[in-house]
C-alpha cells in the first residue's frame, strides 16, 4: 500500500519558523500557522496558513508577516514603548505606526531580504482595505499614511501601489507641518528612545500635541530637582557641591550628559526654527489665511454619521477559501451534500420552475417598420414590388433581466448554526447555477464577527481605560465565498466553509448590509439585486452592554434607509423564524426552514415578473406601487 504523500507546506513551514527565531533573536519563540488572524506577543507568533498548494501570495504574505514579526520583537523594546506612548487614541495610533515602520527599516538596512518580504505584506495589507481606490486624504487614515513616509524616507525603497496612493495623499500636509522634524529621521533611527521622542515631535506638528499626555523626561527631571534639594537642606555648609556633583555625574553617565547636550542643541534649532518660521508667516502668508487643519476622518458609516466603531484595524474581509485549505473545503462540501441529499429533489424542481420562468422571458422580440436598425428582409418584397417604398428596419428588444447581478448576502451567525445554514448554503448553491444559465451573474457573500463577545478590539478598549460607548466593540469578518464574475464551477467547494465548525459567531447586520450595497454599487450591470437571509436582529453582546441597546437595529434601519433612497440597489429579505419585516419594507418571514428554497425562488422570479401585481404578492409588498 503506497503511503500518502506529506504536506508539500511542511518544509517551508519549517524553515520560516526557524529563519523568524533566527531575525528575531529568539531560539524559544513559538511559531504557528493559522487560519485566524495574524497576532504577536512576547513569546510566540502567528502567521498566515500556507496551503498544500503554495501558492506564490501565500508564501510572499507568511514570509512578509514573518519578518515584520521577527524585526518588531529584534528592535523594540516595550517598556521603552510605553514610557514615551501618547494617552490620545489618534496620537497612539501614529505613534504605533511610526514605530512599526522604524523597526521593518532598520531590519531592511541590516538585512535588505527583509524589505521584498514585507513589501508583500504591505501590498496584501493595501489591496484589503481599498487602499488603491481612496481618492481623498480624508478617506485614508493619517496614522498609516505617516507609518508609510516613515519607512519610504528611511529605506529609499518604494511602496506598493495602494500604499504608495495612501502615503501620497497625505505627504504634502504631512511634510508641510513636519518637514523641519523629519529631517532628524536618520539620526534617530537606530535608537528606540530617540525615535520616540521624534515621533511624539511629529504629532506635535501635526496638530495631535493636546493627546500627548505629559512628558516623561519632564517629569524625571522634576524628580531630580526634588532629590537635589533635599540632598541641599541635608548638607547646608557644602560649597562648591553643585559642581563636584556635576562633574561626578558626568563622569558616572557621560552617555546622559551627552543626550542633555544634544536635547538642549536641538530645543534651540527648534527655537530658531519657530522664529523663522513665525518671521516667515507675517512677511509672506496673505491676510485672511488660516495654518492647514488635518482633514476630519471619514464616519465610520455613510448611513449614520453618529455611528462609532472602536477599532477597525482588526476587521476582516477574507475570500472563504483563505478560511481553509482545500482538502478541508471538500470534506465540508462531501458533509454539506450528504446532509442535504433529501432536499435535493425538491430544490431542484423549484430552481428548474425559475429557470423557465425566467428563459420565457428570454424568447427573442422585435419592434418592427423603424427607420433604423437591422434591415427587415420579410419586408424586402414591398421595395421590389414598389421601389419608392422605403427600406424597414427591425431592432430586438432587451429584457427585463439582461445586464443584472444579484448579491446573496447570508447571516453567518451562531444561532444559524444547524439545519438552517446548510440550506442556507445548498439554496445559494442552486441558485448561482441556475441564474449563471440565464446569465445572470451571483455574488455569495457571508458576514459573521472573528470572536465570540469582542475581540482584539475589545482587549484594546480594555487597555485603554474603557472610555464611555466604544461604539461597534468586535472584530469584524466579511467572507467572499463567490464573487460575481467568477463562475460557479470554482466557488462550489467554498460553500463548505459554512459547515466549519467554530466559523459562526456573532452579527452585525448593519455594516454587512453596507459593505454588500458598496460592492453591488461599484459593479457595472445596469440592474443590481441584494438579497438577505438572516434569523434575526442584529447581536454582539460586546457592543451591546456598552451602548445604547438599540445601537446595532438603529445602525441597520439607518443602513436599509439609505439603500432606498439611493434607489442603486433593489434590496429583498427572507427572514427564518423572525419576522424581518420590520425591518426591511420588501421581505418575507418564514417559519419553517424547509421553506427557504422556495422563498429563495420566488422572490426572485417576482423581480423579474412584468405584472406588478405578481411582483407585490412574492415580494411582500402591502400593494402595487
Amino acid at each position: 500500500m503506497k503511503k500518502p504523500a506529506d504536506n508539500p507546506a511542511d518544509p517551508f513551514k519549517k524553515a520560516l519558523t526557524e529563519a523568524t527565531k533566527v531575525i528575531a533573536d529568539d531560539p524559544e519563540l513559538a511559531v504557528s500557522f493559522t487560519v485566524d488572524p495574524p497576532g504577536m506577543t512576547n513569546d510566540a507568533v502567528r502567521l498566515p496558513q500556507v496551503s498544500r498548494r503554495m501558492t506564490r501570495h501565500e508564501v510572499l504574505l507568511a514570509r512578509g508577516t514573518a519578518d515584520a514579526y521577527a524585526l518588531r520583537l529584534k528592535y523594540h523594546d516595550e517598556g521603552t514603548h510605553n514610557r514615551y506612548a501618547p494617552q490620545g487614541q489618534m496620537a497612539r495610533d501614529l505613534y504605533e505606526a511610526m514605530e512599526t515602520a522604524r523597526c521593518e527599516a532598520v531590519g531592511a538596512r541590516a538585512m535588505p531580504g527583509t524589505a521584498a518580504n514585507i513589501d508583500a505584506k504591505i501590498a496584501n495589507e493595501a489591496e484589503r482595505r481599498g487602499y488603491g481606490q481612496i481618492t481623498q486624504a480624508s478617506e485614508a487614515p493619517l496614522a498609516t499614511a505617516a507609518g508609510y513616509l516613515i519607512r519610504h524616507l528611511a529605506t529609499g525603497r518604494p511602496l506598493p501601489a495602494g500604499a504608495e496612493n495612501v502615503m501620497d495623499l497625505w505627504r504634502g500636509f504631512i511634510e508641510e507641518q513636519a518637514g523641519g522634524t523629519l529631517e532628524n529621521l536618520d539620526e534617530t533611527l537606530a535608537d528606540q528612545t530617540a525615535f520616540a521622542k521624534f515621533a511624539r515631535q511629529i504629532i506635535d506638528d501635526l496638530g495631535y500635541g493636546d493627546q500627548l499626555g505629559d512628558d516623561p523626561d519632564e517629569l524625571n527631571d522634576e524628580d531630580e530637582d526634588e532629590a537635589a534639594s533635599d540632598d541641599d537642606r541635608d548638607e547646608p555648609d557644602s560649597t562648591g557641591s553643585d559642581d563636584e556633583d556635576a562633574e561626578e555625574d558626568s563622569e558616572a553617565s557621560p552617555e546622559q550628559a551627552q543626550d542633555q547636550e544634544q536635547d538642549a542643541a536641538q530645543a534651540q534649532v527648534s527655537m530658531d526654527e519657530m522664529a523663522d518660521a513665525d518671521m516667515a508667516e507675517e512677511t509672506e502668508m496673505p491676510e485672511g489665511d488660516m495654518p492647514m487643519e488635518p482633514p476630519a476622518p471619514a464616519p465610520h458609516s455613510d448611513a449614520d454619521p453618529d455611528y462609532t466603531v472602536f477599532r477597525t484595524d482588526y476587521d476582516e474581509e477574507i475570500k472563504a477559501e483563505d478560511l481553509a485549505e482545500l482538502q478541508e473545503l471538500e470534506r465540508l462540501r462531501a458533509y454539506l451534500d450528504q446532509q442535504l441529499e433529501p432536499l435535493k429533489g425538491a430544490v431542484g424542481r423549484l430552481a428548474n420552475k425559475l429557470q423557465r420562468r425566467l428563459q420565457a422571458q428570454q424568447n427573442r422580440s422585435w419592434e418592427f417598420d423603424l427607420e433604423e436598425g437591422m434591415l427587415d428582409a420579410g419586408r424586402l418584397a414591398r421595395v421590389v414590388a414598389n421601389p419608392t417604398t422605403p427600406l424597414s428596419f427591425k431592432i430586438e428588444k432587451d429584457t427585463e433581466f439582461r445586464d443584472t447581478v444579484v448579491t446573496l448576502l447570508l447571516d453567518n451567525s451562531g444561532s444559524m448554526r444547524g439545519r438552517p445554514i446548510s440550506i442556507a448554503a445548498i439554496c445559494a448553491d442552486v441558485l448561482a447555477r441556475t441564474l449563471e444559465r440565464c446569465q445572470v451573474k451571483v455574488e455569495i457573500l457571508g458576514f459573521t464577527t472573528r470572536a465570540w463577545k469582542g475581540g482584539q478590539a475589545r482587549e484594546a478598549w480594555l487597555n485603554d481605560g474603557r472610555p464611555q460607548t466604544p461604539g461597534r466593540l468586535n472584530d469584524l469578518r466579511h467572507i467572499i465565498y463567490k464573487s460575481a464574475d467568477a463562475p460557479w464551477r470554482r466557488a462550489r467547494e467554498n460553500l463548505g466553509l459554512m459547515m466549519k465548525e467554530g466559523l459562526l459567531k456573532e452579527n452585525i447586520d448593519g455594516e454587512a448590509l453596507e459593505w454588500a450595497h458598496r460592492r453591488l454599487c461599484q459593479r457595472p450591470e445596469a440592474r443590481k439585486i441584494l438579497m438577505v437571509i438572516s434569523d434575526g436582529a442584529p447581536v454582539d453582546d460586546s457592543t451591546l452592554s456598552v451602548n445604547p441597546a438599540n445601537y446595532l437595529e438603529k445602525h441597520l434601519r439607518d443602513v436599509i434607509a439609505l439603500v432606498g433612497r439611493r434607489k442603486a440597489v433593489e434590496l429583498i429579505a427572507i427572514g427564518i423564524g423572525h419576522d424581518v419585516t420590520r425591518y426591511y419594507d420588501h421581505a418575507v418571514t418564514i417559519t419553517d426552514v424547509e421553506q427557504l428554497a422556495g422563498a429563495m425562488t420566488e422572490q426572485l422570479a417576482s423581480l423579474f415578473d412584468s405584472d406588478k401585481r405578481g411582483r407585490a404578492r412574492f415580494v411582500g409588498l402591502k400593494r402595487a406601487s
